[in-house]
């Protein structure tokens, strides 16, 4: 890797680490605080829960047009101003409980959010060795669980103990993500990966399972993401202090597994790893649709975050699999297919939310189902020319379609 002469600690491995750091500081208040924000401050149904989070995921629909930002700022200083930006969206929540208010700022979050996970994914798997990156992921994904853990332990605290105002959280947990970002800016040089990247959109035949997978998986987690928590707080009466307690707790035993996650996808293989994720998730959302029993309910949570901290499977599968000048365009497009389910599931699901919840996650169950089939096809050994068990083309040729695009 060409790389500035920087001291032991002014590695890629480590920024990206801070980064991880950085992000959930604020991205974990907003979430930890939605729900019982817009329902308290905004008053707020499924309909209204379903239309923001429709609206926050259109930034991420449209993480694709990263790669003109790429013609006239590089990725690294792009991702620290995405953080900043996230920072500041969420900073500035507290201060509009209104239902436009609510919109406005949720889409300002979202921008900085969305495209930051998009440029820390590309820069990552440009910055990491393939046979270093399954640990070096599980433990970005292990530290920001426990930034995660240490905002919800605050907001806990902040709330339930201190009694502030949710809007004084807000702030506290956007502007510790900018000093982060600020900090990381100051401190860190440029650094380069491993081949100059392609400034337009690249879409390859031979990614098509990578691309389904990140389709079923952009579907599938916002069902959860959106409607598990707001049933924690709808059906079971959750405050803010206790979902709070709730997310600290995914977040500890995240740290505690990632790590693992990262160890058993070395052993056993990226098709292995994903199998037992989507095994796993059919029966979390069969069990959801039908539970009536809050304790239950946030074990099922919990085991829900336990399968998707084994998610970044398929982030390594198309490291292997992926010429190293598509990493950053095919980050902005995977990130557009993950979105393209996400911004109208929230909206159309919440409508259906309103008739029966159950419905909502025997789908999510259906999806899991599909990606689990999908997950079938992933050779044990996947490399360029070998992307699926169905075919194996000779290089020769996909080095001719790498050389030309399509």
């Amino acid at each position: 890797m060409n790389t500035p002469k920087v001291s032991l600690w002014q590695r890629p491995e480590v920024l990206l680490i801070l980064l991880s750091i950085a992000m959930p500081l604020s991205f974990s208040t907003w979430q930890a605080l939605l729900n019982n924000f817009a329902i308290e401050r905004a008053q707020f149904t499924g309909a209204e829960i379903g239309i923001l989070q429709s609206l926050r995921e259109v930034p991420g629909f449209l993480a694709f047009s990263v790669i003109l930002l790429l013609l006239f700022v590089r990725e690294q200083p792009l991702a620290l101003m995405a953080l900043v930006v996230l920072g500041a969206g969420t900073a500035a929540t507290g201060f509009f409980p209104s239902e436009m208010g609510l919109y406005v700022t949720t889409v300002v979050m979202s921008i900085g959010f969305h495209y930051f996970e998009t440029l820390r994914q590309s820069l990552a798997l440009q910055w990491l060795d393939v046979d270093k990156a399954p640990v070096v992921l599980g433990r970005m994904v292990s530290a920001g669980s426990f930034a995660g853990m240490m905002a919800f332990a605050l907001i806990w605290l902040s709330l339930d103990v201190f009694a502030f105002d949710m809007v004084w959280v807000y702030v506290a947990g956007g502007g510790l993500t900018v000093a982060v970002t600020v900090w990381c800016w100051v401190a860190f040089p440029r650094f380069k990966g491993h081949a100059e990247q392609h400034k337009h959109l690249v879409l390859r035949k031979r990614y098509w399972l990578y691309y389904a997978l990140t389709f079923l998986w952009g579907a599938r987690r916002q069902i959860f993401v959106v409607f598990a928590g707001f049933l924690m707080v709808e059906k079971f009466g959750f405050n803010a202090g206790a979902m709070s307690l709730m997310f600290l707790a995914t977040s500890a035993m995240t740290i505690w597994f990632s790590p693992k996650v990262g160890r058993m996808i070395g052993r056993l293989g990226e098709r292995r790893v994903l199998i037992i994720e989507y095994a796993g998730l059919i029966l979390v959302f069969l069990a959801y649709a039908f539970v009536d029993n809050a304790a239950l309910a946030v074990g099922l949570y919990l085991l829900d975050h336990l399968f998707f901290a084994m998610s970044f499977a398929s982030k390594t599968y198309f490291q292997k699999i992926a010429d190293p000048q598509d990493i950053a365009s095919t980050s902005g497009v995977s990130f557009t297919i993950n979105h393209i389910a996400a911004v109208v599931i929230p909206v159309v699901f919440g409508h259906l939310w309103v008739s029966d919840h159950s419905l909502v996650f025997l789908a999510g169950a259906g999806m899991a189902a599909g990606s689990l089939g999908l997950a079938f096809l992933i050779p044990h050994n996947p490399t360029r020319g070998r992307e699926t068990i169905l075919n194996a083309p000779p290089l020769a040729a996909v080095a001719a379609e790498a050389s030309v695009g399509e």
